[in-house]
């Protein structure tokens, strides 16, 4: 989860001063200004995850129930659009601080935008609705890939520090993710708050957005805690200067901008013509062709490269159906109570940040203890969609014995496990052997490559799971099936190339 919306890069940063090499005063002995960056990501990662958990639910609620009364393939769509649009529009708020305002400055902007979208969703009305998604979607365009830059900033490229910091970083991330389903959804859908709307004087049914806002209140707190700290990051991601003759690349902002809105109507016309996403798969396989073809190192590399962005954008289809199908899934079908004690559907959104806290450091060991012994980049990506497959594997039986009522939580549990082994095998993974690949000069496309992959991945995500049906425990269980098939096939087909990727990838593990 908190892979995906975006995870820290670290390159392409400024170089760090004297001031932050000689800085041990903040978390575990790292620079003050991490400290800063870790809670603004946090009560930013609160905000977005606090609302996405709410969002298809809320979608397709009746009127009567506070909601928008969607069916399922209109809630999906647009949860598909609006999470494709997230990561798609990273690319453009990159660009913005690289060339215009800066780091430092993107990310406060982004945040006061992202604090508007959410408050504008606790208003009651679909105009306000729409209008706080892409409030939230551009203010998280603007801050996300930026912040995750100035941690980069705050160390030097040798520092034994930097890969602890990250690390540090991405705690931050899951935190956040973890405590926000379980405050915007007891806002959102417990009886208990309903109970205290009424005795407020409220109408329950808009118990909603009361969850909306707290997403709202979140990034706030980000914000002050970013404003009151800033003197800990002057001296990273300043304004950067402009180009010889004085000027700033106004035309190539504009490019930039209308080709991302360009592929944002695109994909949002593939809800009404499902043939753009086939077209698109085959111009991805064209790629890979024409640059495996070419006799330079670098194209094959950037076919490789072209190879690793396909099986993400499979892996990211299946995972990001979390904020979606299973949380319709987890809120018609599931019996939501441990131990007698009953809980929101929404809760499950937090699951897979537990399971990333309690996995990311086996992993990490086990990377170190195997060094040289440890999978190729190619086979982790197997085993990644492998066991995304089998997430979904999992679910079938699941979905077959809904025949006799609502199942009990130990499935969903099991398919969080799943999704999130399979995540820690691919998302950082993945990042890692994008820049290892990337041709020097085009670092930065490779990393907009990475993250569009993401994008297409969460709008293909939407689009599946528009399909899900939950009065029909046969069809159900055909759902699942045929999803785990294709990934399952998608997974032999990329366990066959791995010798061939091996050699495209040119000495590079």
């Amino acid at each position: 989860m908190s892979s995906a919306p975006i995870r820290p890069l670290s390159i392409e940063t400024e170089p760090a001063t004297p001031l932050a090499l000689s800085d041990t005063g903040g978390l575990g002995g790292h620079p003050r200004g991490l400290t800063t960056l870790f809670f603004t990501e946090l009560w930013e990662r609160f905000s977005y995850y606090g609302m996405r958990a709410l969002l298809v639910l809320f979608m397709v609620k009746t009127a009567a129930e506070g909601g928008l009364g969607y069916d399922t393939k209109q809630a999906t769509a647009v949860y598909g659009t609006y999470t494709m649009s997230v990561y798609l529009l990273s690319i453009l708020g990159g660009f913005i601080a690289d060339n215009f305002i800066g780091a430092r400055r993107a990310v406060f902007v982004g945040g006061i935008i992202i604090a508007t979208g959410h408050f504008t969703m606790a208003l009651n009305s679909t105009a306000t609705f729409y209008a706080g998604l892409v409030f939230v979607a551009l203010g998280t365009g603007l801050l996300k890939p930026n912040i995750s830059t100035m941690v980069g900033s705050l160390y030097r490229p040798d520092d034994e520090r930097r890969d602890a910091g990250f690390s540090i970083f991405y705690l931050g991330i899951n935190l956040g993710a973890f405590a926000a389903p379980l405050v915007t959804g007891y806002l959102a859908q417990s009886d208990h708050w309903k109970g205290v709307l009424v005795s407020w004087g409220f109408n329950p049914i808009y118990s909603w957005h009361w969850g909306f806002a707290a997403a709202g209140v979140g990034m706030v707190l980000g914000l002050v805690v970013y404003s009151l700290q800033r003197e800990r990051l002057a001296h990273v991601g300043a304004v950067p200067a402009p180009e010889a003759d004085g000027s700033r690349p106004w035309g190539k902002l504009g490019l930039v901008a209308l080709g991302s809105l360009a592929l944002i109507i695109a994909m949002k016309a593939s809800d009404t013509y499902p043939v753009i996403i086939y077209a698109l798969f085959a111009v991805q396989v064209a790629a890979i062709l024409f640059f495996a073809l070419r006799p330079d190192r670098d194209s094959k590399r950037m076919a490789a490269i072209l190879v690793f962005f396909f099986a993400a954008e499979i892996f990211w289809a299946l995972f990001e159906q979390s904020g979606s199908t299973i949380a319709l899934f987890s809120d018609r079908l599931t019996r939501n109570e441990i131990f007698g004690w009953s809980f929101p559907s929404s809760y499950w959104q937090s699951v897979n940040s537990i399971w990333v806290v309690l996995l990311a450091p086996i992993f990490a060991f086990l990377w170190v203890h195997l060094r040289d012994r440890q999978p190729s980049s190619p086979m982790k990506f197997v085993l990644g969609l492998f066991f995304v497959a089998l997430s979904f594997a999992l679910m079938v039986p699941a979905a077959k014995l809904t025949a006799q009522g609502s199942i009990g939580p130990m499935w969903l549990v099991g398919l969080f496990f799943l999704q999130t082994v399979g995540e820690m095998l691919l998302s950082p993974v993945g990042l890692s052997t994008m820049t290892k690949l990337a041709p020097h000069r085009l670092v930065g496309l490779v990393m907009g490559i990475w993250f569009l992959a993401a994008a297409l991945g969460s709008k293909l995500a939407g689009a599946l799971a528009g399909e899900f049906k939950s009065d029909n425990p046969a069809q159900l269980a055909d759902f699942f099936l045929h999803q785990a098939l294709i990934v399952g096939a998608c997974t032999l087909a990329l366990l066959a190339l791995v010798p061939w990727m091996k050699k495209l990838m040119g000495g590079v593990r």
